[in-house]
């Protein structure tokens, strides 16, 4: 069972669309511990589409990803199509690594950080 992180469904889906395209953008996040393993599955799945390269794995892709600009002439999609993809050719998932870092000061809740291997 998926985590609920607190949320509503609209709004936990939207915290994982951005947590997604910043990751896809950054290649390293640091977020809370809860979080991070639920991105896992989503970023792996956006992975996996890259990785299938048609046209219409593109557009779904496209249609969960929020549209940021990775730098000035590409945005997350063909990030994730055209360099993403093509460095997990040969892996067959396991794309994203989770490092546990300890308790936030502020409410001690346990943060991570994401990062594509």
């Amino acid at each position: 069972m998926a985590r609920k992180l607190g949320r509503t469904t609209d709004k936990r889906m939207a915290l994982l669309r951005n947590l997604a395209t910043d990751l896809i953008i950054h290649e390293r996040l640091e977020t809370t511990e809860a979080k991070a393993k639920e991105l896992r599955s989503v970023v792996d799945k956006m992975i996996t589409l890259g990785k299938r390269g048609d046209l219409h794995a593109r557009r779904q892709a496209a249609a969960f990803l929020y549209n940021a600009e990775a730098n000035e002439n590409e945005d997350a999609v063909q990030k994730l199509f055209s360099d993403i993809a093509t460095r997990y050719d040969e892996r067959q998932g396991g794309y994203t690594r989770v490092l546990k870092l300890g308790q936030r000061r502020g409410d001690g809740a346990e943060m991570a950080i994401i990062e594509l291997v």
